[in-house]
């Protein structure tokens, strides 16, 4: 068995979180548990085969299929007596993790994925398997490999958004996105992007939520965050419409006196 553990200490506070991982050719009915775990374990078959027996369900298992133990499941494997399965895996947490993986429609109810084992799964895991050879950084590239691996399941896994809580989870993807790039040529487009939603559809459920649309959250924002810089008088109008998204004054002005009824010159004259 190939085991390689993080180079840094844990924080479960970050993102995600990389504890271990490795490769283990299995010997006959070799087993494993009942146990449970305080962290998210993934295990992927490149061959062979064998059972899990996860919060008393059981699973017949076989190459390219995978099992993700949640924290505090009571789980039970076992290679096949007669074709001993050959599986890689990986421990981690993370404020995010949740989220990855309900994404990739994984979670307690519904612990098992199947990926065909292809150069690309392979590439990653033997990149993965190589990290043995760093010291002080391999955590920091185990979780890029990591998030790519996440990221193929998620794409297997054809997600759609079902749950109100996985709804509110991109509205605040999305406002997280305005707050670091409303200074920018920011377009929903590119929100949409970065959230993983088709904008018509981004639209809809950010309306869901929060009750105004993207668009209108960005203007309002974009304004509100104008009102603050009007204090600062070494910032003339203009300065202050790119410093906040708008490369044409004219047009600020103009939303400006719409969101808040008054000319960007009324308001900094009535601080």
């Amino acid at each position: 068995m190939i085991i390689v553990n993080s180079s840094s200490y844990i924080d479960s506070n970050v993102s995600l979180t990389p504890y271990y991982w490795g490769y283990h050719t299995c010997p006959i009915s070799h087993k494993y548990g009942p146990a449970t775990r305080d962290h998210y374990f993934i295990h992927y078959i490149i061959k062979g085969k064998g059972i899990l027996q996860l919060n008393k369900e059981t699973y017949s298992l076989t190459e390219g299929q995978g099992f993700l133990i949640c924290p505090n499941d009571i789980a039970y494997y076992k290679a096949d007596d007669h074709d001993p399965w050959v599986y890689t895996f990986w421990g981690f947490n993370g404020i995010d993790a949740l989220n990855y993986l309900n994404r990739a429609q994984l979670n307690h109810s519904n612990p098992i994925f199947t990926h065909h084992y292809d150069d690309q799964f392979a590439e990653i895991i033997n990149k993965m398997i190589n990290l043995k050879n760093m010291i002080h950084s391999r955590d920091i590239m185990f979780t890029g490999l990591l998030l790519q691996l996440l990221s193929i399941l998620i794409e297997d896994s054809n997600f759609e958004v079902k749950s109100e809580y996985t709804k509110d989870l991109y509205v605040k993807k999305a406002i997280d996105y305005i707050h670091r790039n409303y200074s920018n040529k920011t377009s929903i487009g590119e929100i949409a992007k970065f959230v993983g939603l088709d904008r018509k559809y981004l639209s809809t459920v950010f309306k869901s939520v929060s009750g105004i649309s993207p668009q209108e959250y960005l203007v309002k924002y974009r304004i509100n965050k104008s009102c603050e810089l009007m204090a600062n008088n070494a910032l003339a109008i203009g300065d202050i419409a790119r410093s906040i998204g708008y490369s044409d004054p004219y047009l600020f002005s103009k939303v400006f006196k719409k969101i808040k009824g008054c000319s960007p010159r009324d308001f900094r004259k009535s601080l």
